[in-house]
């Protein structure tokens, strides 16, 4: 992305130190997995401050853009979509605290329930609330971390059924190995859906069909066809990065089957240069003088560290960032609050230049996945990383948070 304009963008006492979140990027991404997923509805995932984008501009983003529901991690989060006057319904992606339950029903929130002691915690809250509140039962097929497991469903849907004050909105279940390529990762996944469909079957035959079935999350959404049934619960691809780099044919080949365009990074991260030194051949810089510079250099300062999301590990790993339009390396170990850039023999470097930690700089690029390849991990712990005293600059309609 080109370099934003800075008039109204930053307090003049701030940082020089920003994520961009590109909404139009946002809305576009939605209306292409709505393509995908048709004619199954489309769940934003926006947990987490919406993976680090920032929750309410992200949610309002996503629903213009075709999505219909919204979820998130912990009731908190769902109240501050409340708070920000979406309407929407938000799904509890786990079975809530049972005290919470209370502020479920008053904030109008769809819970997740998998267990007995939670349907009657909610099922209390309504009755004393006055109002039917639908509820989602999670199954558990595979993934062994929530959901009821599959000889507990019916119980649980049962419970469901026999409160006056509660409505069976959905049966669903999580896939772990949805992005794996393996044909190990295959059979896993499309047993899950096998477990799900008898459950569904079963439910049937009791006289409690669910109205709502939901399985797919990105990676299932993309690789899965057969998995979208009535809605998929997009994550990591709202936000412009396919699931896992293995799968990056895939996606492709379900795009263009889906008469869909690609998938637009909505996030960039950027700061500017607060000093430039010129240093000796061998000169050791940052904590611990790890590694020599191996020839007179310029370097420069960038004031933002690992309390901003940039890990330690980053330097030791090779990671990069572009200034001038060009890929510069670490000079020395990431530090708290800044890191330093060995711009070589470039004596053009200046203060207040433009850095980019992730996104586009004159014809360069430095991507989410690059980063999460990396530190050996995944794009989404990139994201979520970048800490709450980096701003987000809203681009695309919206506001600054």
């Amino acid at each position: 992305m080109s370099d934003p304009p800075r008039t109204g963008a930053l307090p003049a006492s701030a940082r020089p130190v920003w994520a961009e979140v590109d909404l139009s990027a946002l809305r576009h991404n939605a209306s292409v997995l709505a393509r995908l997923a048709s004619p199954a509805a489309l769940c934003a995932v926006v947990k987490a401050d919406g993976y680090g984008h920032g929750a309410a501009p992200v949610a309002r983003a996503a629903l213009e853009g075709g999505a219909t529901w919204l979820a998130v991690a912990t009731v908190d989060e769902g109240v501050e979509l409340r708070d920000a006057g979406i309407t929407a319904p938000v799904l509890l992606l786990s079975e809530p605290p049972l005290p919470a339950m209370p502020e479920v029903v008053a904030h109008r929130l769809t819970p997740t329930v998998y267990t007995k002691s939670g349907v009657r915690a909610v099922s209390d809250a309504s009755a004393a609330s006055g109002v039917v509140t639908d509820v989602h039962v999670k199954a558990n097929t595979g993934m062994h971390r929530v959901g009821a497991d599959g000889a507990d469903v019916l119980g649980v849907v049962s419970a469901v059924a026999s409160s006056p004050g509660l409505r069976f909105g959905a049966l669903w279940t999580h896939f772990p190995v949805a992005d794996g390529v393996s044909e190990d990762d295959r059979l896993f996944t499309e047993g899950q859906l096998a477990q799900l469909a008898g459950l569904r079957v079963a439910l049937e035959a009791a006289g409690m069909p669910p109205p709502m079935v939901h399985a797919a999350n990105s990676a299932a959404t993309g690789a899965y066809p057969g998995s979208r049934l009535d809605m998929v619960r997009c994550g990591i691809a709202l936000y412009g990065v396919v699931p896992a780099p293995a799968m990056r044919s895939v996606w492709a080949r379900a795009l263009d089957e889906a008469g869909a365009p690609a998938l637009r990074p909505v996030l960039s991260w950027h700061a500017r240069v607060t000093l430039v030194r010129l240093l000796d051949e061998a000169e050791r810089p940052s904590y611990g003088r790890l590694a020599p510079l191996p020839a007179r250099s310029w370097v420069a300062t960038v004031p933002l560290g690992y309390a901003d999301g940039v890990p330690r590990r980053y330097f030791s790993a090779g990671g990069t960032v572009l200034l001038g339009g060009t890929r510069r390396p670490l000079a020395g170990m990431v530090t708290m609050d800044q890191i330093v850039v060995d711009c070589g023999v470039d004596e053009g470097v200046s203060v207040g230049d433009h850095v980019v930690l992730i996104g586009e700089q004159d014809g360069a690029s430095l991507t989410t996945e690059e980063w999460a390849e990396t530190l050996g991990t995944i794009a989404h712990e990139v994201f979520c990383a970048i800490g709450r005293r980096v701003p987000r600059v809203i681009v695309g309609g919206g506001g600054n948070r």
